[in-house]
């Protein structure tokens, strides 16, 4: 044996002895702690062991939630994060939940069940049939001469009204359209496009369509055109471009202005989001957003904004018309319906509508003489001096606000909608075809008449702004007389606007006689007809309001939660 190997039992004996001398000390300090001294000891132990078990609990539980979240979340680049009203304290990543109940939920349709929505199919049935022998895959009917009209090439008058047809359970309309789309409906023709009207009518209706029937093929069309479409945001600014070639996917300012229509560049945001969220590639909906949040952050008069907008510089055109007719409608609309669309999560959206809404009241509101009925005017370009003109466009706004303080806006928004829409009815009402003029002037001044129509504007395109606005003010309020009101119109449609082949334009609605233009826009197929078919439902609800959101062309998508 090694004297190390000697030493070993020795030192142990040594340590042991060490050990018991230690531990005899420690129990004599402790016995002489008085009872008060002892209870801290305790109580210091308890509260550390506590602190401590806390502590490994939270890590197991985050990393629990870490765990689970990854397969659930998609992670999206950082989109001025301090315009939400969010903390932005630790500057991460926002992240998108992509819910599959949200993409999955599909929308049942039974068909017309009275009479009034029997007499609307019919004219749907009457329209559609004149297109298809005379105009088939071109974008518009000429009722009058039989011909076609082609404004895009883009087979508008189908990609627009499909939705429709399938709304009503028109199933051998719906198909051959479908067909029609499916082998025929192309981008790559060398053409300019207009951003604006091919987003809201054929990016728009091939996302309802896909959306009501999960048919891929309207997907997949969407994403081609989709991704034509981003040329439009390459601009220095990100202001898109107002018009698209779809086939060479450059984009530039239209010939006769280097400026974008305000409300064309604020109007695409519910295509493109949806867009994203069906084909997971937040690409489309980060342009469009960006578009949005810049407008934010520009001046206004008091949230009304100018109708022009340069895409090289991003900034208004200065001192340029206000309204909420052409030009400018839809970027209010978008405002609120996209704060909607969005599960009520982006509050600038909310916030810039509301201030928006406050400046038309301010601004452009005023009462007719000598009944003082409610109108919204314009502020004309260079002076800002007020204009008693109300186009027709205008009367989308009673709907919009119908749909906010369904939505928990303030009580005075539905009292305007109220009043707006009556004075809208009016506009039909005192000319003898009961159809409105595209634009109506108004007297502040005045003994005898409160509104009168210049000859020039005495026109009816068979716009749908008026139905629309009766619709939302049914389904929120239950009231039939905006239903009786609707069918007033209806009646004045089928009297004065059928033709053989379809309907028409009308040249001058003052007249008992009035001259036809021979145009059938695609907007009378996607939205006149339909409003009109939702307007005479029995069941409010056929395209429910806390479900979906509904397009500047009447394309319904999906309410998200974020």
């Amino acid at each position: 044996m090694s004297a190390l190997q000697m030493q070993i039992p020795f030192q142990i004996s040594r340590l042991q002895d060490e050990y018991c001398i230690c531990g005899k000390e420690m129990i004599l300090r402790w016995n002489r702690l008085s009872r008060l001294q002892r209870s801290l000891v305790y109580a210091l132990f308890l509260i550390t062991a506590t602190v401590l078990v806390l502590f490994y609990s939270s890590k197991l539980n985050a990393a629990n939630v870490n765990k689970n979240s990854d397969s659930n979340i998609v992670v999206e680049p950082l989109k001025n994060v301090s315009l939400v009203n969010e903390p932005v304290e630790n500057v991460v990543q926002p992240k998108k939940t992509v819910v599959e109940s949200e993409v999955n939920e599909r929308p049942v349709f039974t068909g017309p069940s009275n009479a009034r929505q029997y007499a609307v199919v019919e004219s749907f049935k009457h329209a559609w049939k004149a297109y298809k022998e005379h105009a088939w895959g071109h974008d518009n009917l000429k009722p009058l001469s039989g011909m076609a009209f082609d404004w895009f090439s883009l087979g508008l008058s189908i990609v627009d009204g499909l939705d429709t047809a399938y709304i009503m359970g028109l199933t051998e309309e719906f198909e051959e359209g479908r067909q029609w789309v499916k082998n025929e409906l192309v981008f790559t023709k060398n053409k300019d496009v207009n951003f604006f009207e091919v987003t809201i009518r054929v990016l728009g209706g091939l996302l309802t369509n896909y959306h009501f029937t999960q048919d891929e093929m309207f997907l997949n069309k969407a994403k081609d055109l989709g991704d034509r479409l981003m040329a439009a945001f390459s601009s220095p600014s990100g202001i898109p471009y107002s018009d698209v070639n779809l086939g060479t996917k450059t984009a530039h300012a239209p010939e006769w202005s280097h400026y974008s229509t305000t409300a064309e560049v604020t109007t695409v945001q519910l295509e493109f989001r949806e867009l994203s969220r069906a084909s997971n590639d937040p690409v489309y909906e980060d342009a469009a957003a960006a578009v949005s949040e810049k407008i934010h952050q520009l001046p206004k008069k008091h949230g009304l904004v100018p109708i022009f907008i340069n895409p090289n510089t991003g900034h208004f055109l200065p001192h340029a018309t206000i309204t909420l007719g052409a030009r400018g409608d839809s970027y209010y609309e978008y405002l609120l319906k996209q704060w909607i669309q969005t599960g009520k999560t982006i509050n600038y959206l909310l916030d810039d509508y509301m201030t928006a809404i406050e400046g038309v009241r301010e601004f452009l509101a005023k009462r007719s003489s000598p009944n003082k009925h409610l109108f919204i005017g314009e502020l004309s370009a260079g002076s800002e001096s007020f204009n008693p003109k109300m186009d027709h466009l205008t009367c989308f706004l009673p709907g919009t606000l119908a749909l906010g303080h369904a939505n928990d806006l303030p009580d005075w928004h539905m009292t305007m909608a109220e009043e707006l829409l009556y004075t809208c009815y009016l506009t039909y009402a005192v000319h003898p075809t009961f159809l409105a003029p595209e634009i109506t002037h108004f007297n502040l001044a005045s003994a005898t008449n409160d509104m009168y129509t210049k000859t020039a504007d005495a026109h009816n395109l068979l716009r749908p702004e008026f139905v629309e606005s009766l619709w939302y003010m049914y389904q929120i309020t239950g009231n039939t007389t905006y239903q009786d009101w609707g069918w007033q119109i209806f009646q004045s449609l089928e009297k004065y606007a059928k033709v053989p082949n379809g309907y028409t334009s009308l040249a001058n609605v003052k007249s008992e006689k009035p001259l036809q233009r021979d145009m059938m826009e695609s907007f009378f197929l996607s939205e006149t007809l339909k409003y009109l078919y939702l307007l005479f439902s029995d069941d409010r609800f056929v395209i429910d309001l806390n479900k979906y959101v509904i397009n500047s062309e009447a394309h319904p998508l999906p309410i998200h939660k974020n």
